[in-house]
């Protein structure tokens, strides 16, 4: 089945290196230096379901081993979904929504002969309409894959290793959420704040460079001690280059990835990660204890970010003689700390495991941001059944803190609302959610998922029923993951 590293590469959720691309790049890397020779076409599906085939095509008629032997890997997913609310929300409904991710992999090496270099460049075709838009109005949106409807490049970049070291760098247009700010059992939910959180996702420019955005940057990786992993980065902090407010992943050029924006801020970012009993680099060796990986991070973003309540004028920006202009902030920061424990596996050599994981995150300057506290946790039950080795089951939540800025808005709008006005004060939103991934073959999955989100938006209007709250939502969907 595809490892949670597969779900990071083909999302973003994201939905954003997954383990078909490792394979094939492995392959790639072990393939003598004999002239390419193609090999005989084998578009055969006679082993279609057989554990072996990891992609639906196979090698591609030859086609994957002759690339294969100049170093070049090319991976293709499609990932779609339905998504619909049977109760609460704007109103009820139903929506397809899904997204094609074709990527390209060179292995320098291979190619010519240049030790330790890998060039990666990926797309994404995304298509359909967004249930959480449209529907919901809720903060931790039901899908990593709602976005936009467009055709974009999302990363080019160049990775290096520097030498024996144990340490590369990697530079060009990134995606974050592709190595930062990961909860490796998180990953396997569907909820968009279970793959990025919500608190980048609203409180960065455009949601931060991540599905569908990425910026230019440089990121370094390496290990300090032995099980002890530094990330440390620097990226723009605005792909589309717009204002705070008005920041769409369509605007200008960005429409299709291609904006480069280096105007408006830079966002670094460290992360420290611990591998607690690490699987052994030996296949031969038995396993130590029950695997974990632990997670300390922080960002900073050196970019202005407008108040949630006060106007350049002085004034409440609710207050209907503001200019409605909000006075502007320089920089903004966060941290966040994830922790993923193994804490149930019966046979250390045996797919059955229970994984445990909370990742918080905090964002306290309560002035410029709209959530001042993220959290996700669960339980992750692999091999649930007798021969369903390849299957998981979730059970999570996530959670989100209204700011004191944000509430202070509100605090203004219900003074200023003319009288008979509803006009509520946003506090928190929580959601569950369960899912149970079915595995019919390596190269394709199926996800059935159930989310409850209580207090959609944090207590908001419904628009289309302009006296009332928007209800709690309970959410039905259906994901399949297919590696061509």
């Amino acid at each position: 089945m595809r490892t949670v590293e597969d779900r990071r590469r083909a999302r973003q959720l994201g939905l954003a290196t997954g383990a078909v691309s490792a394979l094939l790049f492995a392959t790639a890397a072990r393939a003598d230096s004999s002239p390419p020779v193609a090999p005989p076409p084998t578009f055969s599906f006679g082993d279609l379901f057989a554990p072996s085939r990891t992609t639906l095509l196979g090698d591609a008629g030859g086609l994957r081993p002759l690339l294969a032997k100049y170093g070049i890997t090319f991976t293709l997913f499609e990932e779609s979904e339905v998504f619909g609310n049977v109760s609460g929300g704007f109103k009820r409904g139903a929506d397809y929504d899904g997204v094609t991710t074709p990527t390209v992999m060179l292995d320098t090496s291979k190619a010519f002969g240049w030790t330790g270099g890998m060039f990666e460049v990926s797309g994404l075709q995304i298509h359909g309409s967004n249930l959480s838009a449209k529907n919901l109005g809720a903060l931790q949106t039901v899908s990593g894959l709602e976005a936009a409807d467009s055709t974009r490049l999302w990363e080019l970049w160049y990775q290096q290793t520097l030498g024996n070291t144990g340490w590369d760098v990697k530079v060009g247009q990134q995606s974050l959420d592709q190595e930062f700010i990961v909860s490796a059992q998180s990953l396997l939910f569907l909820n968009t704040s279970m793959g990025w959180p919500l608190i980048p996702s609203v409180d960065l420019y455009a949601g931060g460079p991540a599905y569908p955005l990425s910026s230019l940057g440089v990121r370094l990786h390496g290990q300090v001690v032995p099980n002890v992993t530094a990330l440390l980065g620097v990226f723009d902090d605005n792909p589309p280059g717009g204002p705070f407010n008005n920041d769409s992943q369509l605007r200008g050029p960005e429409a299709n990835g291609v904006r480069f924006s280096l105007n408006t801020g830079a966002l670094a970012i460290g992360e420290l990660q611990y591998a607690l009993n690490p699987a052994p680099t030996d296949p031969k060796a038995k396993a130590s204890g029950l695997p974990g990986t632990y997670k300390l991070g922080v960002w900073y973003d050196t970019a202005p970010f407008p108040d949630q309540r006060v106007g350049t004028d002085g004034l409440p920006l609710a207050d209907p003689a503001s200019n409605g202009v909000a006075v502007a902030h320089r920089g903004n920061y966060g941290f966040y700390g994830i922790a993923d424990q193994i804490i149930w596996q019966p046979d250390l050599s045996a797919p059955r495991a229970l994984g445990a994981f909370i990742r918080l995150m905090g964002a306290p300057l309560g002035d410029r941001n709209l959530i001042t506290l993220s959290a996700n946790g669960g339980l992750t039950l692999k091999a649930p059944f007798q021969g369903r080795d390849g299957d998981i089951v979730g059970l999570g939540f996530g959670y989100g803190l209204i700011s004191g800025g944000a509430r202070g808005f509100n605090i203004d709008q219900a003074v200023y609302a003319p009288a008979g006005t509803l006009s509520p004060i946003r506090s928190s939103e929580t959601f569950i959610e369960t899912f149970y991934t079915i595995n019919l073959a390596t190269w394709w999955q199926i996800t059935p998922d159930f989310q409850y989100i209580f207090n959609p938006g944090g207590g908001i209007v419904n628009p289309l029923a302009p006296n009332t709250l928007v209800h709690d939502e309970a959410v039905f969907g259906v994901r399949t993951t297919i590696a061509f």
